[in-house]
């Protein structure tokens, strides 16, 4: 048996957390550290779907899936994202796979029974591998609700026994980027995951993503004190058990690219990632991430990374591999209410807006692009 509660996160299921995500899909967005920093700068209105395993002591967590109460506008419907929070780019919970065919149920009926909470629920970046997945489509047949599926898409994704382009012309590339660099100084990488070096090369990275053009555009997280305060919150939390580092690619001791990275069981996640304009020509961005999967390969730990990024990423060109996502709406009452089909009809049109933007920026742009959800700056590798 498993019972779902609906809490506000807190630090108290951080044992229970820990021990589940040793047994299940991996998801640091859920992480309830990352969830309590959304909490603690009031940057999102966060709900903790928690199952439990009945009959055991002590109790096991089985599932966790936070949600973010959300309007768009005033006098507009109230919705639940699955992406508990902005910067959060994967919203599939996280589950014990031997509970999933009971936990998906369970969550669902717990959302359709609480009265404060709304029906339609947005699961946009859904992992369609995780065993999650499959679990919700057979739960909504059941039910009688077809979902709308808003969009389909892959993303970057390599693990230690597939997805490392070892060869070709990326890889050659590669070599001869970091000679022409390592000629310039002394060239060398730092991930130091100690919170002391996590909080200092954060602020790297920070200044770093402000003098790109996202701090020209005005979307670097310093051009925002609100998303600022919250992604230092965040690093500091994960950091504090040891699931963020700040790797920095540096020329004389001096850092030209940053790449945040997020850990959750054996997955890492690269975050965020920004490098010095001056140093553009040498790929120093790709160079880092190709580094650092080589270093983190090369431990006992992770054996997955996840892009963050769509696939049209510079990460695409350096790994094979591919995790299949997909963005849905449903309405889990069964019923096709007006805010089902009022929200749909908004996600669409935003959809339309924003290919229609890209198209056009497509046009207009320089060489280096923008890369959809996890958005990631660097020159494109030719190959």
């Amino acid at each position: 048996m498993v019972l779902v509660t609906i809490d506000s996160p807190n630090r108290t299921i951080a044992p229970y957390w820990a021990d589940l995500v040793r047994r299940a899909s991996s998801n640091v967005f859920m992480d309830p550290a990352a969830l309590q920093a959304a909490c603690e700068t009031d940057f999102a209105d966060v709900q903790m779907l928690l199952a439990w395993e009945q009959g055991t002591e002590p109790r096991r967590l089985v599932g966790v899936w936070a949600m973010r109460l959300r309007r768009i506008a005033p006098f507009w419907p109230c919705l639940l994202e699955a992406l508990p929070y902005n910067y959060a780019f994967q919203s599939s919970p996280v589950v014990d796979p031997d509970f999933v065919e009971e936990v998906i149920p369970a969550f669902f009926a717990a959302i359709e029974r609480n009265t404060l909470l709304p029906n339609v629920v947005s699961m946009k970046a859904f992992d369609a591998e995780c065993p999650s997945y499959a679990a919700i489509l057979k739960v909504l047949a059941r039910r009688g609700i077809s979902p709308l599926v808003l969009a389909r898409h892959a993303r970057p994704f390599v693990t230690r026994e597939f997805g490392v382009k070892r060869s070709g012309s990326t890889r050659k590339k590669l070599r001869q980027d970091w000679n022409r660099l390592a000629a310039l100084g002394t060239v060398d990488v730092r991930n130091d995951r100690t919170i002391e070096a996590v909080t200092s090369a954060f602020e790297t990275f920070l200044e770093l993503e402000k003098a790109s053009w996202k701090g020209v555009q005005g979307t670097a997280l310093l051009s925002e004190p609100d998303d600022a305060a919250f992604a230092r919150k965040l690093l500091q939390n994960l950091a504090a058990a040891g699931n963020a580092s700040v790797a920095l690619l540096r020329v004389d001791g001096r850092a030209i690219a940053a790449q945040v990275l997020l850990y959750c069981g054996t997955t890492a996640y690269t975050w965020k990632t920004a490098f010095d304009v001056n140093y553009a020509k040498y790929s120093p961005g790709a160079l880092l991430i190709d580094r650092v999967t080589d270093e983190l390969f090369s431990g006992p730990d992770i054996f997955a990374i996840n892009s963050c990024a769509a696939g049209t990423s510079f990460m695409a060109q350096l790994w094979a591999g591919q995790r299949s996502m997909v963005d849905l709406l449903v309405d889990v009452s069964a019923a096709k209410s007006l805010h089902l089909r009022m929200e749909a009809a908004r996600e669409l049109g935003m959809e339309r807006l924003r290919n229609w933007r890209d198209q056009i920026r497509g046009k207009i742009t320089a060489p280096s692009k923008k890369a959809g959800p996890g958005r990631v700056t660097d020159q494109i590798i030719p190959g």
